[in-house]
């Protein structure tokens, strides 16, 4: 699949701190939880993949070896959210308020 985000693929991603590549993720859960309350699929399907990328970036992200047990963790967690019914019942507002802490460090 062609790379949803060109620029950050191409390594840009990698020059961001954690705190800013998981606030920049929180921002795209935020999208999908959006076009998802709308009902609006074909929109909330493009940020699901948009997430997935991100994701992926983060994890192949060799300065986070040690933490790739924990963002596999969280990536399967969003993706039970949206594709598995929530097994796990987590609620929106817990997802967005875990990554807003992110996007909160990355303003200072």
């Amino acid at each position: 699949m062609k790379n949803i985000h060109q620029n950050l693929a191409s390594g840009k991603w990698n020059k961001l701190s954690l705190i800013e590549q998981l606030a920049n993720i929180g921002s795209e859960v935020q999208r999908v939880i959006y076009w998802h309350e709308l009902d609006d699929k074909e929109n909330k399907n493009y940020a699901i993949w948009r997430v997935l990328e991100l994701f992926d970036l983060t994890i192949s992200d060799q300065r986070w070896k040690f933490r790739v047990s924990e963002l596999t963790r969280l990536k399967e967690v969003f993706c039970n959210i949206f594709f598995k019914d929530n097994e796990y019942n987590i609620l929106f507002d817990s997802l967005s308020d875990y990554f807003l802490s992110f996007a909160m460090a990355a303003r200072k």
